[in-house]
Formats: structure tokens, C-alpha cells, sequence
């Protein structure tokens, strides 16, 4: 970081975690929340289910691409070469005028979702014109919802002053908020849809206090992001042209699970199987993608800034090393036993075993996806700290044109699982032609020792999944040894044992094959 903010250099691992670790306390908490609203609402078995999995897709597709997809590519590397060319006062300008242009953008986008929303629910909810009760409760519900993007725009922009500042645990802190919330509003729901209703309006309450919490944390910081009135000024135009297309760039994934919601509209209970996958296989992009290219973005734009290659290419090689070491063992548990995680997680009240059966083929084939979802998140900020958004850009739309092929193909011959093969095949391609990109321009190739790394890595991952599919393989011997122990919580118990010494496991294979060494770790760990 630069004199001007009176912050150290932090190192990306360190960086990472700490918001890693923040972001974990709120998946925690999600699925807290997500267990309590499966067996109040259920999947397949009433209409508040799919009606509330839908309200939540529209305002966080638009949170993803206009809101957080916009400023991780335009706003963070300005915002970051203003901080350190033109000190606080002239990057806290900039701050001022991009938070009342886009806030205003997303205020007129919400007030027309919400006035055309019959309209466009006839056309993404297709599948529920034959329950009109259905179709209603869906578009009550997503209109309550989507003032939640003006809100959500605010803390993308805010949150992202503080990561450029070096200050990451706060807005790592704010989801929590909205899991706590949707988990006490539900709680009070006497039946499905009351309860859908409630959570809900727990998200947009939600909103409300994380952009406050954020306004207070900025002030905290001496960051001066004061409310004006919009003005497009050319240094706003200039970041809304980089915006638009680093938009779509960054919300490829988001993309692609829109269009597969599109498709599961017409199988009753798809979209809530399909959200209880996303909440697993979303814990690792979020612990880990989302915390690692979120600490990366400003560390790299300030070395792109001051000329300096070498702690580009380490930045990186880190990054990525870093980023599959705590990747692979969540993809290796997803693959090798989806329905043991799903039924001993969520098999209960209203959630039947059918649910679990189904939302088990599309977790399978979501999980050889994870490592792909994750590295799109760490090897985009190489595109944007240089201020490219345009070659992302056409990577994520030849992603999206992959996915749609292979869910129009396969969804109508497997079902959901053809839903989620097409989003995870479409995330590979947009990595690939990410990684080639970079190789081919000389920008950043994967170093001789993060490569050697890297391969100790996917073995240890390997070896991790064989024993969590030998696992599944027994587990009737496992929970027959745990029930006079447990009792009524032992798929419970099991599932969480297995992955634990799954875990306990795969570290183990790390510190054996040297992939890891306690040096390492302390490096890392350290300032500078």
C-alpha cells in the first residue's frame, strides 16, 4: 500500500485469509439458515420453496453483475492507482461519484424489475404458468427482494475501498448479516409461504444494515465517502466502459446458473434441489475464489502500476497454489459422495428423500466444476489489474453459448444433472481460454515450483477423495457403530466424523508430500 494510507503491504495469503475466515463464520451461518428453510419450505412438496429459491436468484444474479462484477473490474484497480498516484483525497472523489452513478443505476433497474415483473416471470418462470398461485407468490416475492441490488451496490463499492485500503475483515463480515437475518425472520413463519414471505423481507432489512455497517466502517478508516449527486464525469465514463464488459466477465458462473434456473422452471422442486447444491459447491468459491481474488485485485494492480513483473508473477503463483490447495479437498468430498453430504445434512421435515436424491446428481456434477468456478475467480484480476475486461468478457459469452448447448442437450435426457455438467463444463472452457490468454501474451505462466506444488496437490486431493468415496461406499457399518451413540442425529454425526478425518487426512498428505511446509505457511502469514 502506499504512503499516502499509511497501511503496510499485506501478502495475498494473509489477505485471503483473514477474509476467508470472516466469509466462513457467514457460510456457517448459511447453512444454519439453509437447513432451518429446507425443512420449513421443503422442495418438491409445496410452492414456497421454488417461489423463494426464485426471489433470491434475480437480486443476487444483478448484485453479481452489476454490483460486485462492475467494481471488482473497473473500480478496484482506479480506485487503487488513484490511492497510489493522487492520494485518499482524489481517490475518495472518485469513490464519491462511482457510488451515486451506479447506485443510481441499480435504483432505476430495481424500481422497472419490479413494476415489469408478472411480464418477466412469465418469461423466466415459464414453468409455473400451470399453477397460477405458484407464479403469484413468485412475483410478490422477488419484487420484496430486489431493492435489496441499490443496497448491495453500496457495499460492493464500499467494500471495495476498504480491501484497496488493506482492510478486508469488515466487508468480509457484511454477508453474515444477511444470513442472520433471513434465519430470524424464517423462524417466526408458522407455515411455508408465511415463512417464505418473512425471509423475504429479511433480505431487504439485510441490505439496509450491511450498507450502514459499511458507510460507519469507511468513516472508521478516514476514507471520506460522503453522498452526492451523480455526475458522469470522464473519469466515470471511462469506468463504466471498463465496467460493462468486466461485468459480464466476472459473473460467468452467475450466468450460467441463471440460464440453468431458466431451464429447471419447468420440474417442480429443480430450483430449490439446484439452490441446495449451489449453497455447497458455492462454500468453496466463497471461502476461497471470492476471498483470494478479492485480496489479489489490489495487490496486483499495485504491482502492474509500479512496473514491478516479479511480484506479479509470485502474486500470482501463489494465488493459484494457494487456491487448490483449499480447493481440492471440497471438490474431491463433492464428487465422491454427494448423497451421503445431502441426506445426512438435509434429509428432514419437508426436504424428502427424493429431494435428496436429486439435488445428490446435481451436486456430483457441480463438484469436478469447484476447482474451475475458483480459478475463473483468481486468474480474472491478471485481465482486470491491467484494465482488460474485454478478453474476459468474450471468454465468459463463449462460456455461457457452452452451457446453454449442453443444458438444452442434456437436461431434457438426465434432468438436473445435465443442468449442472453444462455449468461446470462451461466453467472449464472459461478458464482454459483465461490460462491460455495468459500464456500466450507473456503476461503470467505458472512457475517451475507452483506447477511441482500444484501436481502434489491434485495427488493429495486424489488420495482425500478415495477415502471419502470408501466412506460412502460403508456407511451403513459407519452409522450402525454410531446409532446406540447417537441416536436420532447419527447421519448427522457420520457426515460431519467422515469429513473431518477426511480432512485431518488430506493435511496430512500435504505436510507428507511436502505440497505444504510449515516455512511456507509462515511466510505467507507475514506482512510485506
Amino acid at each position: 500500500m502506499s504512503q499516502e494510507t499509511g497501511s503496510k503491504p499485506t501478502s495475498v495469503v494473509r489477505s485471503s485469509l483473514v477474509f476467508g475466515g470472516m466469509t466462513l463464520v457467514s457460510r456457517v451461518m448459511g447453512f444454519a439458515r439453509d437447513l432451518v428453510i429446507t425443512a420449513v419450505m421443503g422442495a418438491s412438496g409445496n410452492i414456497a420453496a421454488d417461489a423463494y429459491a426464485t426471489a433470491l436468484t434475480f437480486p443476487n444474479l444483478f448484485r453479481r453483475i452489476f454490483a460486485e462484477g462492475a467494481f471488482t473490474a473497473a473500480f478496484v484497480p482506479a480506485y487503487s492507482a488513484a490511492l497510489e498516484k493522487e492520494g485518499p483525497e482524489a481517490a475518495d472523489r472518485l469513490a464519491r461519484d462511482a457510488m451515486a452513478t451506479m447506485t443510481m443505476i441499480a435504483i432505476v433497474l430495481s424500481a422497472l424489475a419490479m413494476i415489469f415483473m408478472p411480464q418477466v416471470m412469465a418469461v423466466f418462470s415459464h414453468g409455473y404458468a400451470d399453477d397460477p398461485a405458484k407464479m403469484r407468490l413468485t412475483i410478490i416475492l422477488t419484487q420484496i427482494t430486489m431493492p435489496y441490488l441499490p443496497c448491495m451496490t453500496m457495499v460492493a463499492l464500499l467494500s471495495g475501498v476498504l480491501n484497496a485500503r488493506g482492510r478486508f475483515a469488515l466487508s468480509a463480515f457484511v454477508p453474515t448479516l444477511l444470513n442472520l437475518f433471513m434465519l430470524v425472520f424464517v423462524w417466526f413463519g408458522k407455515n411455508p409461504v408465511q415463512a417464505s414471505y418473512l425471509a423475504a423481507i429479511g433480505v431487504l432489512a439485510a441490505g439496509v444494515a450491511q450498507a450502514a455497517l459499511l458507510v460507519w466502517g469507511c468513516h472508521k478508516t478516514g476514507a471520506r465517502i460522503g453522498f452526492v449527486w451523480p455526475k458522469l464525469t470522464p473519469q466515470m465514463r471511462g469506468l463504466l466502459l471498463l465496467a460493462v464488459p468486466g461485468a459480464l466477465a466476472a459473473a460467468a458462473t452467475q450466468i450460467n446458473v441463471f440460464v440453468s434456473s431458466l431451464l429447471a422452471s419447468g420440474v417442480n422442486g429443480a430450483r430449490t434441489w439446484l439452490s441446495v447444491a449451489d449453497r455447497l459447491y458455492q462454500l468453496p468459491l466463497g471461502l476461497v475464489g471470492v476471498a483470494i481474488g478479492v485480496a489479489l485485485l489490489p495487490t496486483l494492480s499495485r504491482a502492474v502500476q509500479s512496473g514491478d513483473t516479479e511480484r506479479s508473477q509470485t502474486v500470482m503463483d501463489d494465488a493459484v497454489l494457494f487456491a487448490m490447495a483449499l480447493t481440492l479437498p471440497a471438490a474431491a468430498a463433492l464428487i465422491a459422495m454427494p448423497f451421503f453430504l445431502i441426506d445426512g445434512l438435509y434429509t428432514r421435515g419437508e426436504f424428502l428423500l427424493h429431494d435428496a436424491q436429486e439435488t445428490a446428481r446435481a451436486l456430483l456434477h457441480y463438484g469436478w466444476g469447484v476447482p474451475a468456478f475458483v480459478l475463473a475467480r483468481v486468474l480474472t484480476p491478471a485481465f482486470f489489474a491491467r484494465k482488460d475486461t474485454y478478453g474476459p468478457m468474450k471468454f465468459a459469452m463463449v462460456s455461457v453459448v457452452v452451457n446453454l448447448a449442453c443444458g438444452l442437450t442434456l437436461f431434457p435426457l438426465i434432468g438436473v444433472a445435465g443442468l449442472a455438467i453444462g455449468t461446470s463444463a462451461a466453467s472449464w472452457v472459461n478458464v482454459g481460454l483465461m490460462w491460455w490468454t495468459l500464456n500466450r501474451r507473456k503476461t503470467w505462466s505458472l512457475g517451475p515450483k507452483a506447477a511441482a506444488g500444484l501436481l502434489k496437490v491434485i495427488m493429495a486431493g486424489v488420495l482425500m477423495g478415495g477415502f471419502c468415496a470408501l466412506a460412502s461406499h460403508y456407511r451403513g457399518l459407519i452409522e450402525g457403530v454410531l446409532h446406540p451413540l447417537t441416536h436420532h442425529l447419527t447421519k448427522e454425526i457420520a457426515i460431519v466424523g467422515v469429513c473431518l478425518v477426511g480432512l485431518f487426512v488430506y493435511i496430512a498428505l500435504l505436510f507428507a508430500t511436502r505440497a505444504v511446509r510449515p516455512s511456507d505457511i509462515k511466510k505467507a502469514l507475514r506482512k510485506g
